[in-house]
């Protein structure tokens, strides 16, 4: 499928719901269409995956998501030779998937991985656009509608897992942080059907909550917690308990901190 005619009658309706807050969604499809890898950086929870799940829906592409951990190898991302009916048979993995099909390939939390995953994601991030399969001897070439998509949390970034800046330097690259508090307070009455007064409230006690961060919290309150929180109100559960279960429980097992968390819950809804 040629590049312009890529999601020419999408019905934005039908779209996994992202509200943009700047020009993130022209930036993807400007990387899209010259066929340039894209990073995502930023908090757990502000949006980066509805993002990505998004802007494929409206380029109508295929969307291959691997969340990244300390055993993802290589292998799991090209493939490998499986025993399949008592034969041994070669299987693609999610990257060479996307490869072959033309999809957009998303590598959430990519520092995450192996440093042999890196390795080789390599060729598909210049302009050769090569995928090697050492053990089937292919040299896969990447059609113009494959892109490659990744992300990862600063606040969590140390000397042991961080992207080499030869790494970096292969992206473009947009930062990602929680919403201004009207766009949040939209997003979480939209994703969870609370009224906009309700959520206005829980958007005013993120703020507060994100302010402790550095301090007694590692992260702040993400904006999927509070869609969990709106969600919980919504379906009748009292506010104190749905904040417990969604804004305090998640994100810190210290009872000091817990205890300072409802006291912050308690002032803004008494």
């Amino acid at each position: 499928m040629p590049l312009s005619s890529v999601a020419a009658h999408v019905d934005e309706r039908e779209l996994p719901f992202y509200e943009s807050v700047g020009n993130e969604c022209s930036m993807f499809e400007h990387a899209f269409r010259q066929r340039l890898p894209l990073l995502l950086k930023g908090p757990t929870g502000c949006g980066k995956t509805r993002f990505v799940s998004h802007m494929a829906a409206k380029l109508g592409r295929p969307l291959f998501t691997i969340s990244c951990h300390d055993d993802l190898t290589s292998a799991d991302l090209t493939g490998r030779y499986l025993l399949q009916g008592g034969e041994t048979r070669w299987v693609d993995g999610p990257l060479t998937r996307a490869v072959r099909e033309g999809g957009i390939c998303y590598l959430d939390e990519v520092v995450e991985a192996r440093k042999d995953v890196t390795v080789v994601l390599h060729p598909l991030t210049d302009d050769r656009r090569l995928l090697p399969l050492e053990r089937t001897g292919e040299l896969l070439e990447a059609p113009d509608d494959f892109m490659l998509v990744v992300s990862y949390n600063p606040g969590y970034q140390h000397i042991l897992k961080s992207l080499k800046p030869s790494t970096r330097q292969r992206f473009l690259a947009l930062s990602f942080d929680f919403p201004p508090p009207k766009i949040e307070r939209d997003i979480v009455a939209r994703e969870s059907g609370l009224p906009g007064e309700q959520c206005a409230a829980l958007v005013n006690l993120a703020a507060s909550l994100r302010a402790m961060k550095g301090q007694d919290l590692e992260e702040g309150v993400s904006t999927r917690l509070l869609v969990y929180c709106a969600t919980l109100i919504a379906a009748g559960v009292p506010i104190l308990e749905a904040a417990r279960a969604t804004l305090v429980e998640p994100l810190s097992d210290d009872a000091d901190v817990q205890e300072g968390l409802m006291e912050a819950i308690h002032a803004t809804f008494g």
